[in-house]
């Protein structure tokens, strides 16, 4: 068709006017194609947009039923300036696949010097931990760790508009692997959630399972321009989740470890045996101070927090021995437990007490230096019964 086009409009030309007939037959070839990719199930499996620069820039995955992982990959991939106008090509043509820059969970390579990202070899084995010799992380990666080990740090400085050389860009990496990407790597992989006692990983977003429930029933109507629509539909949601989980650590988490981390090192102006750190404001903190702790080496270990409520009151809560356990490091005085007011005063002895819980997690005051002795009493009265002699 675009061929009998061509040739009657050169026809009608002069040879001086056939440079423009040239152009108008490429610009009614553009726009026949155009039409083709939005009505060809066949064009639209190869394709998912015109690249509108014209740079010809092409991302190939693999065709039919789709996965979390390739899905996550590519919309990771598009974030970059080098691919965030590239076409998507899912097939398993190894031609089609020759000819794309970058090729992820499909061809059998993995290469990144080439850009080539599969994980289905027989003889692959890597871990985050085996690419990047200082990271931990032992799960299996599937196309979206790999993509994420190689790119992780430049896409997340992207989308938070920070160096991509600063530590904080570094630890919400890890943040974002453990809690976002490395289910998705050990769910494609098989990977059990525990071995035995052992926990190998957690579900935090169960994404895996909702993509998949974007695929075609066996009893619903599928082909490829359907399996094409739903592929769309999986990078906007994948892609709306990934940008949420980063702008949460980001914007949220982030500012959170900060506070915990001035109030580790204000800890001494609290109170001289730096056991004891005081919030300026409300918010989690169980997470950021056992990190911090540990990355710090902090010593002795902080026992108890305190901070002030929305009534204007203080409270002295008691550190667990892990962000998840409702064991505690030290409890609050067990002679304290379940009273209130001016029976707990006359009890510990302390002007200005409110109450402390039955379980000794928590406890309150009416002053900061009432909530701060609350503290110390029970670290002094640890520190006695413990003496050899005592």
């Amino acid at each position: 068709m675009i061929n009998i086009l061509f040739k009657q409009l050169i026809a009608k030309t002069s040879y001086k006017l056939q440079h423009k007939a040239l152009l108008t037959a490429l610009q009614l070839f553009n726009t026949k194609l155009s039409m083709d990719l939005s009505t060809n199930s066949t064009a639209k499996r190869f394709c998912q947009e015109l690249d509108v620069k014209g740079n010809g820039i092409k991302i190939g995955t693999h065709d039919g039923v789709f996965h979390c992982d390739e899905i996550l990959a590519c919309f990771l991939l598009k974030q970059l300036p080098q691919y965030s106008t590239a076409q998507i090509i899912r097939t398993r043509d190894d031609k089609l696949l020759d000819e794309c820059d970058v090729v992820v969970d499909v061809g059998g390579v993995y290469d990144p010097n080439c850009h080539r990202y599969d994980h289905h070899q027989r003889d692959f084995t890597h871990t985050m931990s085996s690419i990047l010799q200082n990271k931990s992380f032992n799960i299996k990666l599937s196309s979206a760790g790999l993509v994420f080990t190689h790119f992780g740090h430049q896409i997340i400085a992207r989308l938070l508009n920070w160096d991509k050389d600063d530590n904080k860009t570094d630890v919400i990496f890890d943040k974002v692997y453990e809690n976002f990407i490395q289910e998705i790597d050990a769910i494609d992989n098989g990977v059990s959630i525990c071995d035995g006692c052992q926990q190998n990983y957690r579900i935090t977003t169960n994404l895996s399972s909702r993509v998949g429930n974007l695929i075609p029933s066996w009893n619903e109507t599928s082909d490829d321009d359907i399996l094409y629509q739903r592929f769309l539909k999986g990078i906007e949601l994948v892609g709306n989740e990934f940008k949420d989980k980063v702008d949460y650590y980001g914007s949220v988490w982030w500012p959170a470890r900060q506070l915990i981390q001035q109030a580790i090192d204000s800890r001494m102006t609290v109170h001289p045996c730096g056991e004891i750190i005081e919030l300026t404001q409300v918010f989690p903190w169980k997470e950021h101070l056992f990190l911090l702790e540990s990355s710090n080496q902090i010593k002795p270990e902080v026992k108890f927090v305190i901070f002030q409520d929305t009534r204007g009151k203080w409270r002295v809560q008691a550190v667990p021995i892990s962000s998840h356990s409702f064991e505690l490091r030290i409890p609050l005085l067990s002679d304290w437990r379940g009273l209130r007011d001016s029976e707990l005063s006359k009890m510990a002895a302390i002007d200005g007490c409110v109450f402390v819980h039955s379980s000794g997690f928590i406890g309150g005051n009416d002053t900061r230096e009432g909530a701060i002795q609350m503290a110390f009493k029970t670290l002094d009265n640890r520190r006695q019964s413990s003496a050899p002699n005592s």
